[in-house]
């Protein structure tokens, strides 16, 4: 182990010595003019796409800096995009982020999330107190009327209310729900899916979330129906279940923590049970999140790949079903962020100017991800022992 950290640490002094150097020679400038051209995007250009640049800081902030650079340069208003989610479209799928060197913010995070367990028990919370508790206010205005922050389910559906309860139903159908069932609810949020699988399937529901204001929202609208909520860590869950669902949760877990995750629900599931995991998932195995996003949006967040998924449920679970459709995140973080900014008047005086920006950059960024197609959302369907007669797909 000591050997090993050693190592690392030789190698990434080098590294950073290479990139120090690296970047005296490179005219910040230039270089951004010259691979922004490979994405169509003009500086100072009149099309929706193109960068608009108020301080010219902002071309080395990026350089050495990478992503953080580029949304705290944003944020500081060095520059702007009429259109970020055409932007980050074009630059993505031209796989710019892949073109742009590394810088020592880069491999320092690298070498933070290498060493450390970033997802342990006592730093799980962070996440509820920075990002989910927030205020229900501008949840409750950016969401729809179940408040669901997740992928929305598009097909057949005309607006954010109808794709987001064509995605509880889908669920709902994916698990095979029948009355009488007792069904937990790992990140269950503001309790809107504990909510319509209650109403509408007949379950008792266990909800369990890191998010105080989560926890008290979902155990206010579910008063009146067999919904139980917890405010607690999913490593301390140890009660059997008929099924079991999360969504959007497993991006927070870890990839040190994916096998303790499986193995929390492998304990908690019934040997007849179904498990619905869904998730955004990465096309590539990394261990390092956005620089950007982890400091300002999703701390300590990671997104999952296949093999990732693949290595935590060998052993463990059948893999029934895998369903992608992260294509309709783009439409959905697009209908967020229409009610966001309508809702702004509202907001503003709470959250001010700084904020305003930084939210428009997350939604219209990852927007312009799940367009590009560089993120997926996965559904995936895990029993104990395989469904007897096997799982009939439901889409």
């Amino acid at each position: 182990m000591k050997k090993n950290f050693l190592m690392l640490l030789i190698g990434t002094i080098v590294v950073i010595s290479v990139i120090i150097i690296s970047s005296k020679k490179t005219d910040p400038k230039e270089f951004a003019s010259t691979i922004l051209k490979k994405a169509d995007v003009q500086i100072n250009g009149n099309r929706p796409w193109d960068i608009i640049v108020h301080d010219d800081r902002m071309y080395a902030r990026v350089l050495s800096e990478g992503s953080l650079g580029l949304g705290e340069s944003y944020m500081d208003g060095w520059w702007d995009c009429k259109a970020l989610d055409q932007f980050f479209y074009k630059i993505l799928s031209a796989q710019l982020d892949q073109k742009i060197p590394w810088n020592v913010t880069t491999l320092l995070h690298f070498l933070h999330a290498k060493l450390l367990n970033l997802q342990t028990k006592e730093r799980a919370f962070q996440v509820g107190e920075q990002h989910y508790d927030l205020g229900d206010d501008l949840f409750a205005a950016m969401l729809d009327k179940h408040m669901i922050y997740s992928c929305g389910y598009w097909k057949d559906a005309k607006n954010l209310e109808q794709a987001q309860e064509h995605k509880l139903e889908l669920i709902c159908k994916k698990l095979q729900l029948k009355p009488g069932m007792k069904v937990l609810d790992i990140g269950c949020g503001w309790g809107g899916l504990a909510h319509y699988m209650a109403q509408h399937y007949g379950v008792s529901v266990v909800g369990v979330t890191i998010s105080k204001e989560q926890a008290a929202t979902a155990q206010r609208i579910n008063e009146q129906l067999p919904v139980t909520i917890h405010l607690q860590d999913y490593r301390d869950l140890n009660e059997s279940f008929d099924r079991i669902v999360s969504v959007g949760m497993f991006e927070h877990v870890g990839t040190k923590n994916y096998d303790t995750y499986m193995s929390v629900a492998h304990r908690c599931l019934k040997d007849d049970g179904l498990f619905l995991l869904h998730t955004i998932g990465n096309d590539q195995t990394n261990v390092t999140p956005d620089t950007w996003i982890n400091k300002y949006i999703f701390p300590n967040g990671i997104l999952p790949s296949i093999t990732q998924i693949g290595t935590a449920i060998d052993g463990k679970f059948v893999m029934e079903d895998w369903h992608n459709f992260g294509a309709d995140y783009d439409p959905t973080l697009m209908a967020w962020h229409a009610n966001f900014e309508k809702a702004w008047p509202q907001l503003q005086k709470k959250y001010g100017n700084r904020f305003y920006r930084m939210w428009n950059y997350y939604l219209l960024s990852c927007a312009g991800l799940f367009r590009s197609r560089g993120a997926q959302l996965w559904q995936v369907v895990l029993s104990k022992n395989g469904m007897p007669g096997g799982y009939r797909s439901v889409r």
